[in-house]
């Protein structure tokens, strides 16, 4: 039986200038920390150097920052997207993280923190949940999620509601642990394989 803990890697979704996002996500991840069931890391896509140009589907080597960020996800067995709503979906520069990979999503939970007006980013979410869906990943119910998140958080990079917003980080990271371990022990036994169509 694996009793490793399970391998979180938090990912800031937001590259834009004066963004919110690392604030929400270092939160989270400190949520995560307390635990022992995960082992967190934290990718900020801003410090990705992601290129913005997909290569052609028989092109040679990967970008360099492409190839390095890869066995950070390929080695995770969870994920958490933090993201914030931008007219009503989530950042491009998150979408372009996204399809940059295929293989290193699949078969692992992913989950969502969203920050944003009245409501919260979660048509944001929405929109992931069918990305990743499609990535063969699997989306976890729970969310956490700040409506007018510069009235919910204070000065010390903390929400104001602690109680309310730690049972939602709580609930969403143990859902997290049961499909983390659940397809961790999946995958080993039997790799996972995409459709013959894809």
């Amino acid at each position: 039986m694996n009793e490793d803990p399970l391998r979180l890697v938090v990912i800031i979704g937001s590259t834009r200038a004066g963004r919110f996002c690392p604030t929400v996500a270092e939160w989270f991840a400190g949520q995560a920390r307390a635990r022992t069931d995960f082992k967190t890391d934290v990718i900020d896509l801003a410090e990705a150097w992601l290129p913005d140009v997909l290569p052609a589907d028989d092109a040679g080597e990967q970008p360099g920052p492409v190839r390095e960020l890869s066995p950070w996800l390929a080695e995770a067995d969870a994920f958490v997207v933090v993201t914030p709503e931008y007219n009503h979906s989530f950042p491009a520069a998150l979408k372009n993280a996204i399809d940059w990979f295929y293989d290193e999503w699949q078969a692992k939970p992913v989950g969502y923190v969203s920050y944003g007006g009245i409501a919260g980013g979660l048509r944001a979410v929405e929109h992931l949940r069918g990305v990743f869906n499609e990535l063969h990943a699997v989306s976890v119910r729970t969310s956490v999620t700040f409506p007018n998140f510069h009235e919910r958080f204070g000065e010390d990079g903390r929400p104001k509601d602690r109680e309310r917003y730690e049972r939602s980080a709580t609930g969403l990271l143990d859902e997290l642990s049961w499909w983390g371990d659940a397809l961790r022990r999946q995958r080993a036994r039997r790799p996972y394989r995409a459709g013959a169509d894809e």
